[in-house]
């Protein structure tokens, strides 16, 4: 039987189930595993494939959710997005990825569209925000969760890390490796991002703990490998007949790479010469040669929480902001520690 005559009606005379049971398991919501497995056979025995377009204009929803950022290049947004679509697709969502500009005012113009229509949500991971674009979110016609800052103050669903405090992490692991002429890698300052990882910067550098003797700040135009190496060669050039750098903490893994090409330029050997941390934790990073030491925030985690959210909201359960934080985590690999050293490097997980 093809795709084109086979009903719902003949799927749940197929599975021996009711009606209502088989679209909850061909929907994925409130229906039993072994119920959704029994179904799913029995829909794919008959070809049967559901009217998506008749379900929309039945429920009055598209069934889709938007997932917007500013570089969807970026291994961490690609990581979000993948689990994003992991616990929305069993309710019946498609992901729609889309990008927002690198401006508050791109991010807000996109965020008004809303109300034409084409998506039941959106997941939100905005590179820079203002007070325009809060008041747009707020009065959004569907439902917007922010993977960001916390904006539960704001009376916006969110979901946030602590990268300052995970730039913190990073510095303890190279000060506690012998690390002592430390500079730090930023991307825009003007950005989210780029606001938190420098003040996480600031408050590890001015601990009375911070025992480094040098400490240096370049800012790259943007949060990419290309700006990574133009930044980081002035960094590791350093000052005519002074003493290199021998760490660099970069505020996520593309500029961290960047940082490793450009002292390879210079001659320098990862780790042995200059030590190079990363933050995200990306799956580039873990492949990269050295496989880099990074912060991971979770971006899975975020992912997830932040479609968690987005299916109660698209359910109809309003109420107050819900708000999630996912912790920072540093993982320990080759760029900042020799893999004959890496058993009993300290300051955190070792993979």
């Amino acid at each position: 039987m093809t795709s084109s005559r086979a009903t719902l009606i003949q799927v749940a005379e197929r599975a021996g189930v009711s009606l209502a049971s088989t679209s909850r398991a061909l929907h994925g919501s409130g229906a039993s595993q072994a119920m959704v497995e029994r179904v799913r056979a029995a829909a794919a025995e008959l070809g049967y494939s559901p009217d998506v377009t008749g379900r929309s204009l039945r429920l009055r929803k598209t069934f889709q959710i938007a997932f917007a950022v500013a570089d969807i290049g970026n291994p961490v947004y690609v990581e979000m997005m993948t689990a994003i679509h992991e616990v929305l697709a069993p309710h019946g969502y498609r992901v729609v990825v889309m990008t927002t500009g690198d401006t508050p005012a791109s991010t807000t113009e996109l965020v008004r569209s809303l109300g034409s229509g084409f998506v039941d949500g959106m997941v939100l991971s905005p590179l820079r925000t203002d007070g325009e674009l809060v008041r747009a979110i707020r009065r959004a016609p569907v439902p917007v969760v922010v993977i960001g800052r916390s904006l539960g103050d704001q009376g916006i669903d969110s979901v946030s890390t602590d990268s300052a405090g995970g730039i913190g992490q990073a510095v303890r692991h190279l000060l506690e490796t012998g690390r002592r002429r430390i500079g730090f890698l930023n991307g825009p300052p003007d950005t989210t991002p780029g606001e938190a990882r420098r003040r996480g910067f600031d408050a590890a550098t001015s601990d009375p703990g911070f025992t480094a003797e040098r400490v240096e700040v370049a800012l790259a135009e943007d949060f990419t490998v290309a700006a990574g190496v133009t930044a980081a060669r002035r960094l590791l050039a350093g000052a005519p007949g002074g003493a290199r750098l021998d760490a660099v903490v970069a505020a996520n893994d593309l500029l961290a790479i960047g940082a490793i090409r450009a002292a390879r330029e210079l001659g320098l050997s990862v780790p042995e010469d200059v030590a190079v941390t990363g933050m995200d934790d990306t799956e580039l990073g873990r492949v990269f040669q050295p496989s880099l030491t990074s912060v991971s925030l979770g971006s899975d985690e975020r992912g997830r929480a932040a479609a968690r959210i987005m299916l109660r909201l698209v359910d109809g359960d309003a109420g107050e902001p819900r708000t999630t934080s996912v912790g920072p985590r540093l993982v320990v690999r080759e760029s900042t520690v020799p893999p004959r050293a890496r058993a009993s490097a300290p300051g955190g997980d070792v993979r």
